[in-house]
């Protein structure tokens, strides 16, 4: 033991002085002038000692690093009008609830992102020109089974037509706005999904908007939000407990709302709010969603930072876990997702690129491997995809695979009607 421990220092002692004695010897050799190898010196100090000292004792560099919320795209977007993004037939609106352990107000904003299957039947109703009404479709292996459906039992359209006949109907109106697309929401049979995005930018990001248009031309309610601290919810300065308590109260109003199925999808840092909010609903002894979808996810915050292509220049220093690592840690930055997924009882499906370098393979797989140890053998049970190097689909873009629709749908429908 102790002489692991000697070679431990060894190494690290050597790492640390390799870069500065390699400036001293260009100095010792006449390649560089006293002054260069001075501000050579200086240079390392700053980068690899001073910042890292800084990182450590500023809580708010830590939170700004891991939400990136001074990112923001694509510009000049209005979040208040989805139909800028290419979301019709959406409702964007604000849930405000109150922060018991901060003692503050927060407000969230949400997008709401009619089915498909209910644009194509109202759309007229919902005032959609006829270019936009005639590319509502959904998929071809879908469409006989939903007309089955959907003439099958007409009188759960009732409430819908019932609002949308009134007389001087004004869409724009907010509270009709909201009751037309809450009664879609109880009326409809229509499964929801509820979709929590990873750090930088806002629920308009692009990407973001390509799942939400997939999702519903799968006949699903998207329900889609913007945690504290990004896009125009509160502007507050985000943290882990903040994020999953955000989330938490989305889903606490759409199951207030609706009765219907709700199925959690998280992406990249998403991933590790859907977890933790899965294990706090258990903890809280509060009916979860039926099924959990991670795309892309890390298994706990401490390794991303580790793999994550901003740290390539920090990773090694001897010095790189009690500056970066343990602080984040001490100061509940950690989003475990390996922790929290053998928390509870839910089907998980996984979802990963080879060719994520944002969010390594080996993380989700990780993840993967470490759920099929920890979890229950009586519980729902987890699914892994990868998505082959060669599809170029990275950290973003898994939603343009060809074969996910099939994935989801299977996924889903197995799962729709399970209790765990």
């Amino acid at each position: 033991m102790a002489l692991i421990e000697i070679d431990t220092i060894i190494n690290a002692v050597f790492r640390s002085t390799v870069l500065p004695g390699f400036i001293v010897a260009l100095w010792l050799t006449d390649l560089i002038c006293l002054a260069t190898c001075k501000i050579c010196i200086l240079v390392f100090v700053i980068i690899f000692i001073v910042l890292p000292l800084i990182f450590k004792f500023s809580f708010a560099l830590q939170k700004g690093i891991l939400f990136l919320t001074f990112i923001t795209y694509p510009p000049n977007l209005d979040l208040k009008r989805p139909e800028k993004s290419g979301l019709y037939a959406t409702r964007n609106f604000y849930i405000t609830y109150r922060d018991q352990e901060e003692d503050i107000d927060v407000d969230i904003a949400v997008w709401h992102v009619l089915p498909n299957d209910l644009v194509r039947r109202f759309g007229r109703e919902l005032q959609m020109d006829e270019a936009t009404l005639a590319n509502v479709t959904a998929p071809e292996e879908m469409r006989s089974e939903l007309d089955k459906v959907s003439n099958k039992d007409a009188s759960k359209y009732h409430e819908i037509e019932k609002i949308l006949a009134r007389d001087g109907l004004n869409l724009e109106d907010d509270d009709t706005r909201r009751e037309l697309f809450e009664a879609s929401l109880k009326a409809t049979t229509n499964d929801i999904v509820l979709y929590l995005h990873g750090n930088s930018a806002s629920r308009g990001a692009s990407h973001r908007v390509d799942l939400y248009k997939l999702l519903r031309s799968l006949n699903y309610h998207v329900i889609t939000l913007d945690y504290r601290g990004y896009g125009d919810s509160a502007n507050l300065s985000p943290t882990e407990r903040g994020v999953v308590y955000d989330s938490l109260a989305v889903y606490q109003y759409i199951t207030s709302v609706s009765k219907n199925p709700v199925y959690l999808w998280g992406h990249s840092l998403g991933t590790g709010v859907a977890t933790h909010l899965l294990s706090l609903l258990t903890d809280m002894s509060m009916p979860g969603p039926r099924a959990l979808v991670l795309e892309s996810p890390f298994n706990n915050i401490r390794e991303e930072i580790c793999a994550h292509p901003f740290s390539k220049l920090y990773r090694h220093l001897p010095w790189f876990d009690y500056t970066i690592s343990k602080p984040m840690y001490a100061n509940e930055l950690r989003f475990e997702s390996d922790q929290h997924i053998a928390e509870f009882r839910q089907p998980v499906l996984i979802l990963h690129a080879e060719d994520d370098h944002v969010v390594p393979f080996h993380l989700g797989y990780k993840l993967y491997r470490t759920a099929l140890d920890t979890r229950g053998k009586s519980w729902g049970p987890v699914e892994f995809h990868r998505f082959e190097r060669t599809s170029h689909y990275g950290h973003r873009y898994i939603c343009r695979a060809p074969n996910l629709p099939e994935i989801v749908i299977r996924f889903f429908r197995t799962y729709r009607d399970e209790q765990y």
